[in-house]
């Protein structure tokens, strides 16, 4: 159905962060907050980063696994736009 995803760990440096997609390099637009729930605790959330070329696939990749929690740009995560 999805391709296989593989995601770096990256060090990400505050000023440029980028795509948490395997080989890529451009610079991160997006945050796909998610969590296992067989190992999270419900309010935990992990984090990907995706640039607008790999935002849906990593989605897809996280949803299908029932992990995907929010979509958010990087620019509203950061300044805490994204908190209800």
């Amino acid at each position: 159905m999805f391709g296989r995803v593989c995601v770096w760990a990256v060090p990400v440096s505050d000023e440029n962060p980028i795509c948490s997609a395997k080989g890529c390099r451009v610079d991160a637009v997006w945050v796909l907050a998610w969590n296992n729930p067989k190992l999270h605790t419900p309010e935990r959330r992990k984090t990907w980063l995706a640039c607008d070329e790999h935002r849906e696939h990593l989605s897809q990749f996280l949803g299908v696994r029932g992990f995907l929690k929010d979509v958010v740009a990087l620019k509203d995560w950061e300044s805490g736009d994204h908190e209800g």
